[in-house]
């Protein structure tokens, strides 16, 4: 019976030494964090998962019987130098998805152990605030510099659709156009070409900005359900998140704890903070995949329309010329455009797309007018 009992409590204290060394190690590896992180607010962070991981270093030595004293509770093993070492040469950000890898593999070796369970409640809240760290914590000047990205357009997306569908309209009938009349002076023969373009362009390109904005859509409405989850699953959790996101803006742990809890008062309000702050998402601006299509179809066909115009008015080699000079100026245009709108050089920008479009033709028209002569 005794010899039994001992043995027991060998395994016991070998238990709580393996733990008590993760833990060391977790001091070491979030104190190697914080002395390589440069900003103050982030810095704290890391500083108090620090604080946490000795407190639990600290828990299982007592049990040991061991007095940890704060510098014996940090354990520094070639994986903590090594963190720290890429840390400070890469940056805190570039290594959390490592440390969140570390910080899962300490959890599980407590192996649904009853004397740790506070303990890995307190793990699961570490891996959340890296989590929160590495995800959801955006430089408030970049994010509000992407969610105002063609913010004067009404629809995002369908604006980029159409700009897009005009362009791809524009180079691509051109170069229809040009490349089959370098082959045959038959007019109707060109505009039968030029018309087959337009539709199957238009078309194409409208099936394709529906599917792929139907699947962002879907992708995000599905990260915004799953937030409303975790909102009503794990409200605790989630409000942590929130006071987290507050504090790496700047306010004090007590401001950001207030103001989480209010935040909190509200679910809808809650649920739009998180998908704003954490997902970077606007759940009033998704796109829509109709919307979008529409406007490709339209943009592309008009655009197409251009270089093919001339030849529903005149059946004469005038319109070959005609077509090369409307579709320069709309290429100078819609380039200009595009570069005003990004907030660069629109005289080179319409010039960049001239050029592209008028190669995009040259080229073409030399290879029709080598088949022409061919099947001729």
């Amino acid at each position: 019976m005794n010899a039994t009992r001992r043995s027991t409590q060998e395994e016991s204290r070998g238990r709580y030494r393996r733990y008590m060394k993760a833990e060391q190690e977790a001091v070491g590896l979030y104190t190697a964090m914080a002395g390589a992180e440069k900003d103050s607010k982030r810095k704290a962070l890391f500083q108090e998962l620090v604080e946490s991981e000795r407190r639990h270093a600290m828990y299982w030595a007592a049990k040991l019987g061991i007095a940890l004293s704060e510098k014996a509770s940090v354990r520094r093993t070639l994986r903590v130098h090594a963190v720290g070492w890429l840390a400070r040469r890469l940056g805190t950000k570039r290594m959390l998805s490592l440390v969140m890898r570390l910080e899962g593999d300490d959890s599980r070796i407590y192996g649904g152990d009853p004397e740790a369970a506070h303990v890995v409640g307190e793990e699961a809240e570490h891996f959340q605030k890296l989590q929160t760290m590495q995800d959801g914590l955006r430089h408030p000047q970049r994010q509000a510099r992407t969610t105002q990205a063609w913010e004067s357009a009404a629809s995002a997306g369908a604006f980029r659709a159409g700009v897009l569908g005009v362009n791809d309209g524009l180079v691509s009938n051109f170069a229809l156009v040009w490349g089959v009349a370098g082959g045959t002076s038959d007019t109707q023969i060109i505009l039968l070409a030029g018309v087959a373009g337009l539709l199957a362009g238009a078309f194409s390109m409208a099936a394709g900005e529906y599917v792929s904005m139907r699947a962002d859509r879907d992708l995000s409405e599905y990260r915004i359900e799953k937030a409303r989850k975790e909102l009503e699953e794990f409200p605790e959790e989630e409000r942590e998140e929130i006071s987290l996101i507050y504090r790496l803006k700047g306010l004090t742990k007590a401001e950001a704890d207030l103001l989480a809890a209010r935040v909190m008062q509200s679910k809808e309000i809650a649920l739009d903070t998180m998908v704003r702050e954490q997902l970077g998402l606007d759940p009033h601006q998704l796109g829509s995949p109709t919307g979008a299509a529409v406007s490709s179809f339209v943009a592309f066909s008009a655009g197409a329309f251009v270089p093919l115009f001339p030849y529903l008015l005149s059946h004469n080699s005038g319109a070959f010329l005609i077509s090369g000079v409307l579709t320069g100026v709309a290429l100078l245009f819609v380039g200009s455009l595009l570069a005003y709108f990004s907030k660069k050089n629109a005289a080179w920008g319409g010039l960049r797309m001239l050029l592209f479009g008028a190669v995009a033709g040259a080229i073409t028209n030399g290879i029709g007018r080598l088949v022409g002569v061919a099947v001729g």
